[in-house]
């Protein structure tokens, strides 16, 4: 393989401590934090992307993909895009059955 020179990403000290943050929150979904911590890693100079891809469990192309995305779109690359068809629509409430449980 080449193993060509990444095109890291290019980080000001506001991103990386906000991306930081998003790595140490418990509380965040896991493939945001994913994507902090390769975009982290990718901005640190001699980062090799296959090992980072094995390191993370996620493919070359999709880490590739995530920094162009990255570049275009700043910390709102973590999230996820927004999906195909039709929106989602809960239907209304029937009547209750059984008033005195409170239940359905």
């Amino acid at each position: 393989m080449r193993r060509r020179q990444p095109r890291g990403v290019h980080l000001s000290e506001a991103d990386r401590q906000a991306l930081r943050a998003i790595v140490r929150d418990d509380r965040v979904e896991q493939r945001r934090a994913r994507r902090a911590r390769v975009s982290l890693a990718m901005a640190e100079a001699g980062t090799v992307v296959e090992t980072l891809a094995a390191h993370v469990e996620m493919d070359r192309s999709s880490i590739w993909h995530l920094c162009r995305r990255f570049e275009q779109r700043g910390l709102a690359a973590l999230d996820d895009a927004p999906r195909s068809g039709r929106p989602r629509r809960l239907s209304p409430l029937g009547p209750r059955t059984h008033r005195a449980t409170g239940l359905l």
